[in-house]
């Protein structure tokens, strides 16, 4: 058994999993806290560092793509001070975080543990049910549902939807963005009813816009974790969903192109197409009839930005 206990936690190696407890001290962020006692099976871990610092330094495990879900869920998005993978250790105990780092290295060589990406989760992530206050709404997950109970100050579209409940099974993916203080984050459920959705969290009645206390909205990462545990794993995607959102892309660009014929005719532009000899003039007449409708206001800056790319790729 290899050990080191810390002010911010403790690690524990048995030889076959790491046993990560968080410090009860006010310094311990209050993510890792509520996410509590996680066992890492040595077959999920892809590597661990020591790195000395002058005053402390920091144990650091780096788990194999695809392993957990929490990793999965919050996109490396997590702040420093907030990720259960990291361990300050105080200077006087570094040789003992060496060891510790030196005989989790050594098993792996032993064990042959692969480096490459996990076939399925190998974490189980936060136990069900789990409900978190956020500035947004109350969300809770209980294995099956989703519930999200808006708060008094949501956007009142939201609120006179009521209360959503969401299926595990209609989910597709969760997107998940912590709110820094500065800008505002977001958790959002997308189902297959509302993949090509480009509402603003604020007013997307599957999404809670994250505005308020820092260290509160950031559990909503608890429930998008456990949600994102009972997904399909990324390994299984084949692709046709990816596929999907190019086709709605292809037909958004096509929609807007026959708005810009419309818009072209209804202004007596030109908008027919041209021969083959006459592309190069038209292609420039083309655009300088886009710069008018943007200069006009008739296309804003993102129509005409795709509009242009269009026009170009046609020609």
């Amino acid at each position: 058994m290899a050990e080191i206990i810390q002010r911010d936690g403790t690690w524990a190696f048995d030889g076959t999993s790491v046993r990560i407890t968080p410090g009860l001290h006010r310094s311990v962020p209050l993510f890792r806290q509520t996410y509590g006692e996680i066992t890492v099976p040595l077959e999920a871990v892809a590597g661990i560092v020591y790195e000395p610092e002058r005053k402390r330094g920091r144990l650091r495990m780096r788990l194999r793509e695809g392993a957990d879900p929490l990793l999965h869920a919050t996109g490396g998005r997590l702040p420093v001070r907030a990720d259960p993978y990291r361990l300050t250790v105080d200077v006087d105990r570094s040789g003992v975080a060496e060891y510790l780092a030196e005989e989790i290295r050594h098993a792996l060589l032993l064990d042959q543990v692969p480096g490459e990406p996990t076939k399925a989760y190998l974490l189980p992530g936060p136990p069900v049910p789990v409900s978190v206050r956020s500035s947004d709404g109350t969300v809770s997950f209980d294995g099956t549902q989703v519930r999200v109970d808006w708060a008094d100050t949501s956007d009142r579209v939201k609120r006179a939807t009521g209360p959503r409940v969401i299926n595990v099974g209609d989910v597709v993916r969760v997107e998940w963005l912590p709110n820094s203080g500065l800008e505002d984050g977001f958790l959002r459920f997308v189902t297959r009813e509302t993949v090509f959705s480009k509402l603003p969290a604020e007013k997307d009645p599957y999404a809670l816009d994250l505005w308020g206390n820092v260290s509160r909205d950031l559990l909503t990462a608890l429930v998008a974790t456990a949600v994102t545990a009972r997904l399909p794993h990324p390994s299984t995607h084949t692709g046709t969903e990816r596929e999907h959102e190019r086709e709605h892309e292809r037909d958004q660009e096509r929609e807007q192109v026959r708005e810009y014929g419309s818009l072209a005719r209804g202004r007596g532009l030109a908008a027919s197409v041209p021969p083959p000899s006459d592309h190069h003039d038209v292609l420039l007449r083309r655009l300088r009839e886009l710069g008018e409708l943007h200069r006009d206001g008739v296309l804003t800056d993102e129509e005409f930005a795709r509009t242009k790319a269009v026009v170009l790729r046609g020609f």
